[in-house]
């Protein structure tokens, strides 16, 4: 992979303005607009047409899933293609009639079919859906919350907390870790057979992002791993996880003892892997960028 190309779900497929969200009339503004498109999201899925190839489902003013929805729900996403995007952001169990040729459906397993910047703009809203819908209330007094700047802020509804709650994202390491000749990887037991991937884990708190990649392959395969450089990032709204990649260095002949939620891990040399004896990542993750990276002889 061409390691100036961002990572899937991530780029410049969107200008996202952030200072139109401090505009209070932004809502006023996006219905006057005549090319406002809205993205229809509904829980944890979003309106598509199924194709193929399967594509977002825009809808302008006049869609009755547009006029039928409540000014609390509308999020601004930013300018998607030149056109001013919002996020249409129905509750799981709203009813919704999908026009014709189109459906609710899930990100996830459509991802490699839709093309880079509709994969990203979908990502983003999902995270965006996500977060509202679980922060309702407010985790400080349990008023409800409502949003503020443009759908970017939940506040507090009770004044003597007004506390304001931003997008949530969970930190997470993922590493491809190298003895020289081989790789070190792992697998989880609801994987499909063969499948192993890089060490991944979640930053704690108090913890540096190198001092996690030291400390979750230490924890999951007992490796001890030095000289750990970052090498990119990938936003992963499955739910709201900020995947960030490193790659690092284990001693010659380092053994691996599997601990943790992992059902294996071991070394590969880059002919076991280019073989097939291994099931890859899914080419969209920044886990087979690590793999593809280290296949190549770069880091």
């Amino acid at each position: 992979m061409d390691q100036d190309l961002p990572n899937y779900f991530a780029g410049s497929y969107l200008e996202r303005r952030a200072e139109a969200r401090e505009d209070p009339e932004w809502l006023a503004a996006a219905r006057a607009d005549p090319d406002t498109i809205y993205l229809i999201g509904r829980g944890t899925a979003q309106l598509l047409h199924t194709g193929p190839p399967p594509r977002i489902a825009f809808l302008g003013h006049d869609a009755p899933l547009v006029r039928g929805a409540g000014d609390d729900g509308l999020v601004l996403l930013g300018w998607f293609r030149g056109a001013r995007c919002l996020l249409v952001d129905l509750r799981a169990g709203d009813a919704a009639d999908p026009p014709a040729g189109t459906s609710f459906e899930e990100l996830r397993p459509l991802a490699p079919l839709l093309g880079t910047e509709e994969s990203g703009l979908l990502a983003y809203a999902r995270a965006l859906s996500i977060w509202r819908a679980r922060h309702r209330h407010c985790g400080v007094c349990g008023a409800p919350t409502i949003a503020t700047r443009a759908g970017h802020i939940l506040s507090c509804t009770n004044t003597a907390c007004a506390q304001e709650l931003f997008p949530r994202l969970d930190p997470a390491i993922i590493v491809l870790v190298s003895d020289g000749e081989r790789a070190l990887l792992g697998r989880q037991p609801s994987w499909p057979p063969r499948r192993y991937s890089t060490i991944a884990g979640f930053v704690e708190p108090g913890e540096s992002l190198e001092d996690a990649v030291i400390r979750e392959v230490a924890e999951e395969t007992g490796v001890t791993v030095t000289g750990v450089r970052y090498d990119s990032s990938q936003p992963w709204p499955f739910p709201s996880s900020l995947m960030i990649g490193f790659r690092a260095r284990a001693a010659p002949g380092s053994s691996v003892r599997v601990s943790g939620e992992l059902e294996d891990a071991r070394w590969f040399t880059r002919a076991q892997l280019n073989s097939g004896e291994v099931l890859a990542p899914p080419a969209q993750s920044i886990s087979w960028r690590l793999i593809e990276t280290w296949l190549k002889g770069a880091g």
